[in-house]
C-alpha cells in the first residue's frame, strides 16, 4: 500500500519520547529517527501537525507537588515543549523538511505566534508545523492541546506515538502479566474503565468533535506510516 489513508493529521509525541533509553534531555538519534520517519509520511502527500510533550524536561505536576506554584510550574513545562519543538525542527529541516514551530505563548524570536489561518496555509504548503507551548494556560495538557489543534485544523485523525507501550492495554502490561491489548475502543469505554491514555479534557474534546485517536509504539521504524496508509496497529479509539 503505497497511497494515505489521511489528508491531514496530528502526531502527538511524549516529551519522554525524545529522551530514549535516558529518560532525560533529548536524544538527537531519537529526534532524526521521529523526523526521518516524519518525513516519510510528509512525502506521502500527508498534511503533517506535531505536538510535543515536556515530560524529558520538566513536569509541571512535579513542580506542584514540590511546593511550586501550580500555574509558574506549568509554564515552566511549556517552556519545555518549546526547547522540544525547536530540536525536533532542526531535524526535520537538516533532512529538508520546511518546518514551523507555532507557540501559544508569543517569542517571536525563536518562533512564530500560534494563528489558526496561518497554520492552515502553512500545512497546506505541505511544511509540517509543531505546535508548542501547550495552550498557553496552565492546568492544561499537551494532550488537550492534541485534541484542540486538532479540531482547529479540521484533523483527520490523532496519532498518539509512545516510546514504551504498543497499544491501549486492560491494565499496565508492565505490571500486570495477563493484561491484553485492545484493537479498537471507545472514548466512553476509555474514561468509565480509567484507562489513562489521555485526560478527561482532551478525550471530551475528541469525543465531542468525533476526532479518532490511534495509540502505537513509535520505538520500530516506520509505524508512523504505516498508521497512516491504515495498517492496523496499535490501539484506534472513536467517539461510538
Amino acid at each position: 500500500m503505497t497511497t494515505a489513508r489521511y489528508n491531514r493529521i496530528v502526531l502527538k509525541l511524549s516529551g519522554e519520547a525524545l529522551s530514549g533509553n535516558e529518560g532525560y534531555g533529548i536524544s538527537p538519534k531519537i529526534i532524526q529517527s521521529i523526523a526521518d520517519q516524519i518525513k516519510e509520511v510528509v512525502e506521502l502527500g500527508v498534511e503533517v501537525a506535531v505536538v510535543v510533550g515536556g515530560g524529558n524536561i520538566w513536569r509541571g505536576k512535579v513542580g506542584s507537588e514540590m511546593g511550586m506554584d501550580r500555574a509558574t510550574a506549568d509554564y515552566m513545562g511549556m517552556l519545555a515543549t518549546v526547547m522540544n519543538s525547536l530540536a525536533l525542527q532542526d531535524g526535520l529541516e537538516t533532512i529538508g523538511i520546511e518546518t514551523r514551530v507555532q507557540t501559544s505563548i508569543e517569542m517571536r524570536q525563536v518562533a512564530e505566534p500560534y494563528i489558526r489561518r496561518r497554520a492552515i496555509r502553512h500545512l497546506e504548503k505541505k511544511r509540517v508545523v509543531i505546535f508548542a507551548a501547550g495552550t498557553g494556560n496552565p492546568y492544561f495538557s499537551t494532550d488537550t492541546t492534541a485534541a484542540l489543534r486538532a479540531a482547529e485544523i479540521e484533523a483527520e485523525v490523532i496519532l498518539m506515538a509512545k516510546n514504551n507501550v504498543d497499544g491501549v492495554y486492560t491494565a499496565d502490561p508492565k505490571l500486570d502479566k495477563d493484561a491484553t491489548k485492545y484493537d479498537s475502543l471507545s472514548y466512553m469505554d476509555m474514561i468509565s474503565e480509567g484507562l489513562g491514555v489521555m485526560d478527561a479534557t482532551a478525550s471530551s474534546l475528541c469525543m465531542d468533535n468525533d476526532i479518532p485517536l490511534i495509540v502505537f509504539s513509535i520505538t520500530e521504524e516506520g509505524n508512523i506510516k504505516k498508521v497512516v496508509q491504515g495498517e492496523t496497529i496499535g490501539t484506534t479509539i472513536r467517539g461510538k
